[in-house]
């Protein structure tokens, strides 16, 4: 008798597009994540310093508090690497997810693309309402609908115990 796997009405094509999707957003939080870990002079501060929008005052005041800055630096930088790796590998992948889509929202918020809003010295090209942070965020979310990790990765190992 034949196993039933939740995935089997999948086609090879659309779990090699999910799996390719979620190492590339992978490899993109990785990389963001390992520059600013080698960088010993980065810091959110210029980022959070140029918040616009309704939640400008948040952000602004976060990067004024040394105390509050040095957790953000930290959270921000190995939450990165964390997940990054997590969705290359297919470990946790759901979690990665989540947290990706937690950071994306954050930064979103921070420089929101709205009509009134100067786009920031931070950003590159013209956005309205949707930018790349948002396509990100929503990509991760069909990664946590549709997770590969238990086809492609290691959580494979770990479900097979089960």
């Amino acid at each position: 008798m034949r196993k039933h796997n939740q995935y089997s009405e999948y086609s090879n094509w659309q779990v090699s597009a999910l799996v390719i999707l979620r190492v590339l957003i992978g490899w993109h939080f990785l990389y963001e994540g390992v520059v600013k870990v080698l960088n010993p002079h980065w810091s959110a501060a210029g980022f959070l310093n140029a918040s616009q929008g309704p939640f400008a005052n948040l952000f602004k005041g976060m990067a004024s508090n040394s105390g509050v800055l040095e957790v953000i630096n930290f959270c921000n930088q190995w939450g990165l690497v964390l997940i990054g790796l997590s969705l290359i590998v297919g470990l946790l992948s759901r979690w990665a997810s989540i947290g990706g889509m937690v950071l994306l929202f954050l930064y979103y918020i921070s420089n929101p693309p709205f009509i009134g809003i100067e786009a920031s010295a931070v950003a590159e090209g013209s956005y309205l309402i949707v930018n790349k942070n948002l396509i990100e965020l929503f990509s991760l979310l069909v990664l946590y609908l549709f997770p590969t990790g238990n086809i492609i990765g290691l959580n494979r190992l770990f479900a097979s115990r089960k």
